[in-house]
């Protein structure tokens, strides 16, 4: 019982700094935008140019697997 007595005041002391942080980084405007970080990694990449010479109805003429009879 006496440890109760220890861990209320301990677990109130972190929640306090929690909560203390939360407001902090609130305050610093951690939360300000949350859309553009997650978009940013689509926005970044460059379009895939295709090299390739033949187009894809051509490739299927030149096929080398078996048809069927």
């Amino acid at each position: 019982m006496t440890i109760v007595y220890l861990l209320a005041p301990l677990s109130l002391l972190l929640a306090g700094g929690f909560v203390l942080a939360f407001f902090r980084a609130v305050d610093d405007g951690q939360f300000q935008d949350l859309d553009t970080p997650a978009l940013r990694a689509l926005l970044d990449a460059e379009p895939e140019i295709d090299h390739r010479s033949e187009s894809i109805s051509e490739k299927g003429k030149n096929d080398d697997r078996p048809r069927k009879a």
